[in-house]
């Protein structure tokens, strides 16, 4: 079980959604960082405690990861708008990412920064350690469960979208995945390993058709932006769609990298590095093969992949 504490404007609705979220154990509506013990909402209605309202999220980490959470949590609020969400106006409606984890810190780094890269504006979500939490009143716990025409500033179509994933289920448990995925697969995808550089599957591979997870099946590269980059590892110059990867400062080995996640399933895949074709926008996705299956073109159709077919001609 893991836990991180999110401050998305009223708690009603960021209590609501995140506890959609198929992996979340439980969402609990409360008040975090207050100056004064044990507040009740009155008082942190009056500003004067300088607490926010905040859920704690306390998650199975082999079912969903922080970075989806953090994903969903970003399209429930304005990031740009301080102290303020929806109607609600206060320092105590301000969003903020809380963490009791320090292990946590890379990934929320780098989701803030990925979000960042949106707006030429200031980010106006606080990042710092948790300094205390106190769980809200009863009747705020499971608020629209109670009421379900009680007021919400989250965008109703996001719940519609979280149900859909929980509707889903995950696809597979972590005893099949690795039943499915050969060693080499498991080891790349769900614990970072790299695969060794020249001898893999498709560093040589340049036939036309599209690379996807090796996990889930979702479209991550085209061929047209693969390239031979020398470095022994398939190289590509961009994704089909930035949305499809996340990524992550990396410190191991002594070196500082970034790491790419896919978005959807979280497998590890590789790195990026800034010394790409310039015509092409200067990256290098250095992709490890066990994390990729490839799909010849003439074969996309049948792999139901069809609407890509145009990506690749």
């Amino acid at each position: 079980m893991k836990t991180i504490y999110l401050a998305g404007g009223c708690f009603w609705g960021t209590a609501h959604l995140m506890s959609l979220v198929p992996g979340v154990v439980k969402a609990t509506a409360g008040y975090a960082n207050s100056i004064i013990p044990s507040p009740t909402y009155q008082q942190v209605c009056t500003g004067l405690t300088r607490a926010a309202e905040t859920v704690k999220v306390d998650y199975n980490p082999d079912e969903v990861g922080l970075s989806t959470l953090l994903r969903i949590y970003f399209k429930s609020i304005d990031p740009l708008s301080l102290n303020r969400q929806g109607n609600d106006v206060g320092t105590q409606y301000r969003t903020g990412v809380y963490y009791v984890d320090p292990d946590d810190v890379p990934v929320i780094e780098a989701e803030l920064a990925t979000l960042q890269r949106r707006h030429s504006e200031k980010l106006a979500v606080e990042f710092c350690p948790l300094k205390n939490f106190y769980p809200a009143e009863d009747y705020h716990q499971d608020y629209l469960v109670k009421n379900p025409d009680g007021y919400c500033h989250v965008n109703p179509a996001l719940f519609k979208e979280v149900r859909q994933m929980r509707k889903a289920g995950r696809a597979e448990s972590r005893e099949e995945l690795r039943k499915r995925l050969t060693p080499l697969q498991w080891e790349v995808t769900q614990n970072s390993a790299t695969e060794r550089p020249y001898i893999n599957e498709y560093d040589h591979e340049f036939r036309p058709g599209i690379y996807v997870d090796i996990v889930d099946g979702t479209p991550l590269f085209v061929s047209s932006d693969k390239y031979d980059s020398g470095c022994g590892w398939p190289a590509f110059s961009r994704p089909i769609d930035d949305s499809l990867l996340t990524e992550h400062e990396d410190f191991s080995y002594g070196r500082h990298r970034t790491e790419v996640r896919s978005a959807k399933a979280d497998s590890h895949l590789g790195h990026v590095f800034p010394d790409g074709p310039a015509e092409t926008g200067g990256l290098r996705y250095c992709i490890n093969s066990a994390a990729l299956r490839f799909i010849p073109l003439e074969e996309m159709a049948s792999a139901g992949y069809a609407s890509l077919i145009p990506l690749v001609n």
